[in-house]
């Protein structure tokens, strides 16, 4: 008897741990489409866009609960990594409406939306001044 109390219990262990897995799962399910990312117009490679997504996730998953977002932090955290990461002269413009008409180098336009927050990031060209 007390080896089918056992196996009993392991049983129902292993059956409460997929339990446990699939609402983690499904948490996480909710969590990812509430920061549902759509790319509105796009001259950029995978890599890089996947880059972009993943700092304004983390950027808007860092802030705590009920905070407002601070559009110019996202838009300096983007500009900072996308200098560091590919060089000069990235710029990004962060907010929930705004237009724009820009001049952008072959490969460097972004312009995506994430959550209810819209991402302008494209790279231009810099060239020394002659004087």
């Amino acid at each position: 008897m007390e080896e089918a109390e056992k196996e009993l219990e392991r049983r129902s262990k292993f059956l409460n741990s997929l339990i446990e897995n699939k609402k983690k799962a499904i948490e996480q399910h909710e969590h990812d489409e509430s920061l549902k990312v759509h790319v509105r117009a796009c001259d950029m490679p995978l890599p890089l866009q996947d880059r972009a997504f993943h700092c304004a996730r983390l950027h808007l998953e860092s802030l705590p609960p009920g905070n407002k977002l601070d559009s110019k932090r996202l838009a300096l955290a983007l500009k900072k990594e996308f200098d560091s990461s590919y060089g000069p002269a990235w710029h990004c413009i962060v907010g929930t409406s705004f237009g724009s008409y820009v001049t952008h180098s072959v490969g460097g336009f972004l312009y995506f939306s994430i959550d209810k927050v819209y991402v302008l990031l494209f790279k231009t060209a810099v060239e020394p001044l002659d004087h």
